[in-house]
């Protein structure tokens, strides 16, 4: 059974105290927050005070994806903010392994996110100081995009990686995620499915995440 994280991106930010109490009620356990800042990927979404206002909203995990460059100058703001895991991109990081080392001693998961086209040994070395590595499965900056076949083959090599090393970091698939798709996802062994449009875009969220969660 999967962690499904709902991906605000997706919803009407005009009504998002409506999405988080639909969040709130569902089965879904994680609030997922994408941070874009328009340079190490080409868009902006949002930034700090929406996830203060996020985290105020509810008790349950937010989840923070940081999609900029330099990410680790904001570390001990986004734990201020509210974040309970914290993934930075392993292409926007150049001292990842210290990086992992200061979200941790904050008390937040430390995450570790990784575009399509990047292999899985840039993440091999680090993969006891990994709580979750996020995966994209599609490539990142907007949302409604269409989920990466390939991604199903990186994600059993992923956990096999995950098992030999005898860790216990979280596989969260980010991108694409469908009800069509899931069971194929979890199949190859993820942990966390992040929907955006497959949530937002239903016309009964709330089902829709509880069939997410059940296969």
């Amino acid at each position: 059974m999967a962690i499904v994280a709902p991906s605000l991106l997706s919803a009407d930010f005009l009504r998002l105290e409506a999405a988080c109490t639909m969040i709130n009620q569902s089965e879904a356990e994680w609030f997922h927050l994408d941070v874009m800042d328009g340079r190490f990927v080409p868009n902006i979404s949002f930034g700090l005070p929406i996830v203060q206002a996020i985290r105020k909203a509810t008790k349950k995990v937010c989840d923070v994806h940081l999609m900029i460059v330099e990410p680790e100058k904001y570390i001990q703001a986004f734990k201020e903010a509210g974040a309970d895991v914290l993934s930075v991109h392993v292409e926007a990081s150049t001292h990842l392994h210290r990086t992992l080392q200061q979200i941790r001693s904050l008390g937040m998961k430390a995450g570790v996110a990784i575009n399509p086209h990047t292999p899985l040994s840039a993440i091999e070395e680090v993969i006891e100081e990994t709580d979750v590595f996020c995966l994209m499965s599609v490539n990142p900056g907007f949302g409604g995009q269409k989920f990466i076949p390939l991604t199903l083959e990186k994600i059993s090599r992923l956990k096999d990686m995950i098992l030999k090393k005898h860790a216990s970091a979280l596989i969260e698939i980010d991108g694409g995620v469908t009800l069509e798709n899931a069971g194929s996802i979890v199949k190859a062994g993820a942990d966390v499915l992040v929907a955006g449009n497959t949530v937002f875009g239903s016309t009964d969220p709330l089902s829709t995440i509880a069939q997410l969660k059940n296969g």
